[in-house]
């Protein structure tokens, strides 16, 4: 599928970069996005090594690699970050990660270690040469110990790795959420184990509120815009989820 602008200003644009309608892409379905501001590139999850050609293909349509200059993953899950090593050889881009998992990410075969810039668990932002900002906004545990979300000032589009993830039969998820109540039947088995308690939501929600949020992105699923970003508010603030469902 095409890439599609969610976003557009004058040297600004926010880019979800497609998805594969080959069937030749393994493994969970997973959304890759692209930041593209004043001519100079962040890309956010770029995925495991099976949708690296995909990705690289469609990302250059619209910005050269070595323009690439920030990588950012929200933890370190190899669909999230398996096909680093070849990012690094494809970009001169530094990578935003939280600083634990900084040792972890090593082992995907990425020789640079100067590359990396760890984020404290508090959070931090990036700010690009024209002055617009994106945060990194903590979100420990939903679902891994070190992981956080980006929110874009300019466009209000808030970025939530796994939150929001929506597993649907293999070439049936939809690009946007059309009809929430439905959506959300292909979100409550995710949901319902891989977040270890609603704690952790809670704390999420209540940074997440304070923001303009004018749309979700997810890494997995559809994205939402409109009346759903605050349906899904309130639908996840509500679920039961991790330690409260199971009996051990």
């Amino acid at each position: 599928m095409a890439v599609e602008v969610l976003h557009e200003e004058k040297d600004h644009t926010f880019f979800w970069l497609g998805k594969d309608e080959s069937g030749l892409e393994e493994g969970v379905q997973a959304n890759q996005y692209l930041i593209v501001d004043g001519g100079q590139g962040l890309l956010i999850d770029p995925g495991g090594f099976g949708v690296f050609s995909r990705v690289l293909v469609n990302l250059s349509h619209h910005i050269d690699p070595q323009s690439i200059r920030d990588i950012f993953l929200c933890h370190q899950d190899p669909d999230v970050g398996g096909s680093l090593a070849s990012w690094f050889e494809m970009t001169p881009a530094c990578v935003h990660v939280s600083e634990l998992w900084i040792r972890f990410l090593l082992h995907y075969g990425v020789n640079d270690v100067h590359r990396f810039r760890g984020i404290p668990d508090g959070g931090g932002s990036l700010t690009f040469p024209s002055g617009r900002k994106v945060d990194f906004i903590p979100a420990h545990f939903l679902h891994s110990p070190g992981n956080f979300h980006l929110f874009d000032h300019s466009s209000g589009i808030l970025f939530t790795g796994d939150i929001g993830a929506a597993v649907y039969p293999k070439g049936q998820t939809p690009t946007f959420v059309t009809n929430f109540e439905e959506h959300v039947r292909y979100m409550e088995g995710f949901h319902g184990r891989y977040i270890p308690t609603n704690q952790v939501i809670q704390a999420w929600l209540a940074r997440v509120r304070k923001l303009p949020v004018r749309m979700i992105v997810p890494q997995h699923g559809s994205i939402f815009r409109e009346e759903s970003v605050g349906k899904f508010f309130e639908w996840i603030g509500g679920i039961r989820c991790g330690l409260e469902t199971m009996n051990l």
